[in-house]
């Protein structure tokens, strides 16, 4: 009557094993830590005696999943950003520019000769010979407008075209504005992820707060601002045709110009046009590399668009420079010497090793679209982490030593068994937060410590329930087998609602109240694991082994 075949018990106590296993690096953590580090940037083609000694503090063949500690446990870095979403108004009129060219040279019989004259960055201005031919300018260009796809736009077009005497005037509408706006906060949302989780951090925070500001949370990071000079750099890179080099930082420009000053030599400045041949929005590689000199550089690789822009472009100047621009610095201006049709190459600068990684992981993560500006920022030490988690760790461990006094005083062995499946369901959780990179936070091991007392509720339940069998004078494997088929029910619907909870608490809730949430509802489970069947399998191979006659719960 009870029995549990052999291929259950070995299921149930392989998972138990399974899970001691992937909690097991959290007693290392500062180690497995260095060493998934070390691991990483070797793999990225980085390699070091620092590196190599870190690779060699965890032995490969063990898991190395880590339970990441929140902000409030480890420190880490605060920053409030507001994001310039303007600066991108003048760049999309940049790209409307060749198709307006192009609708009013057809028009040139009629509008004249066209000309862009200087503005606002948010508005494309141009200035037509023959004043009678507006009305056609205008019609030309009106032409060009697209339908706006955004659910609140519907029915608008992206510009707004008007006329004053002789200039013609195109910007973006209001309803292209608010959708530019929204695409430029997702942009930037996406870019500042990808750049703060190539960068090695874990878990961060990055939210959208209002309509233009982003909070940013990293654990673990040095200081507000190491995170700000990670993603407070644009690193936006353009090519741009050189016109010409000077010393004078004032030189007077013509038309579409723009005066950059050298990365290297701070008293050289080229003179280049602002249109640039092919932007960092065609990259879609940079990898840290090493010159023909074996000094650090950075490659690139173009997508299909931009090299075939590259390509054309070298082919056709070939014996002229071009300056390679990033973040409003020439970064080198070297003399085109022949095609380069593959869409690669490389930067070479001042860089040590670190700078060229740093930089290439900007290159790949994208340029931002806008500026942003850092409203709030604060370092949070990890003294305020430390108290956290010794507080949390007295707190855990005063509950765990109470429901263990009680369990083994009320239900003698079977308080003992219960005890066990009690750490096997602690370890659970910490190895299902391992495997899922799951966060820690204060909050967290508030629900840890709700689940250790949790937990021996279905035990309870079902150690009672043998009692009650044991008064109806069954014997002891009768009893035991109907107080785990008995007590099921109620053991389901119990936690079941709770789970229902801890469900709600994480699709409604954020921040702490969401960290709260993933540690009870993943405890649930576990417990609801460790109470039917850990604890059963425990019971069986204890009561096949003795077979008593009689038995004290």
């Amino acid at each position: 009557m009870l029995d549990i075949p052999l291929w259950k018990k070995v299921l149930i106590l392989g998972i138990c094993a399974a899970g001691l296993l992937m909690a097991l690096p959290n007693a290392n953590y500062s180690n497995v830590e260095r060493y998934n580090d070390a691991v990483s940037a070797m793999e990225g083609g980085i390699t070091s005696p620092e590196l190599e000694a870190d690779a060699g503090l965890w032995p490969s063949i063990l898991p190395s999943n880590l339970m990441n500690l929140g902000l409030d446990l480890r420190g880490g870095a605060h920053l409030l950003a507001e994001v310039q979403v303007e600066d991108v108004y003048g760049s999309r009129m940049d790209g409307y520019w060749p198709a307006v060219r192009d609708a009013l040279r057809e028009e040139r019989a009629t509008v004249g000769t066209i000309r862009r004259q200087l503005g606002p960055d948010s508005e494309l201005r141009v200035r037509i010979s023959q004043p009678e031919g507006m009305e056609a300018a205008v019609a030309a260009v009106r032409a060009l407008a697209q339908p706006i796809t955004t659910f609140t736009g519907v029915g608008s077009s992206d510009i707004d075209v008007s006329a004053n005497g002789d200039v013609l005037t195109v910007q973006l509408s209001e309803a292209e504005r608010a959708a530019t706006d929204d695409r430029t906060m997702q942009q930037s949302l996406e870019i500042i992820r990808r750049r703060v989780d190539e960068a090695g951090t874990r878990e961060p925070t990055i939210q959208r707060q209002g309509a233009d500001r982003i909070l940013i949370q990293v654990p673990g990071i040095g200081s507000a601002q190491e995170l700000k000079s990670l993603i407070g750099t644009t690193a936006k890179l353009t090519f741009h045709p050189v016109v010409g080099q000077t010393s004078d930082a004032n030189a007077r420009l013509d038309g579409r110009q723009i005066l950059v000053p050298d990365m290297d030599d701070a008293g050289t400045f080229y003179i280049l046009e602002q249109t640039p041949v092919v932007t960092g929005d065609d990259l879609v590689d940079s990898q840290p590399a090493f010159d023909q000199n074996g000094l650090p550089a950075v490659t690139f690789r173009f997508n299909g668009a931009g090299a075939r822009d590259f390509g054309i472009y070298t082919a056709e100047n070939i014996g002229s420079p071009f300056a390679i621009v990033l973040d409003d610095e020439v970064v080198t201006a070297p003399v085109i010497q022949s095609a380069i049709p593959g869409g690669t190459g490389q930067i070479t600068g001042n860089f040590d090793v670190t700078e060229s990684t740093q930089l290439s992981i900007l290159l790949r993560a994208g340029a931002l679209p806008a500026e942003m500006t850092f409203l709030e920022e604060r370092t949070i030490g990890p003294e305020l982490g430390q108290d956290s988690i010794d507080a949390g760790r007295i707190a855990a461990t005063i509950a765990m030593a109470g429901v263990v006094v009680f369990m083994i005083a009320s239900y003698g062995l079977f308080g003992v068994f219960a005890t066990v499946a009690l750490l096997i369901n602690v370890a659970l959780i910490v190895g299902i937060l391992s495997l899922i990179g799951g966060t820690l936070t204060l909050p967290g091991i508030a629900g840890i410590v709700l689940t250790v007392g949790m937990a021996v509720d279905a035990n309870v339940l079902v150690f009672e329930r043998i009692r009650e069998e044991l008064r109806t004078a069954k014997g002891p494997a009768r009893a035991i087998q109907l107080g785990y088929e008995r007590a099921l029910s109620a053991i389901v619907d119990a936690n079941l609602t709770t789970f229902i909870i801890a469900v709600i608490l994480f699709v409604l809730g954020s921040g702490p109240v969401r960290g709260f949430s993933v540690t009870l509802g993943i405890g649930i489970i576990t417990s609801v694991f460790t109470a039917l069947f850990v604890t059963r399998v425990f019971v069986v191979m204890w009561f096949e082994r003795r077979r008593p006659k009689t038995l004290e719960v």
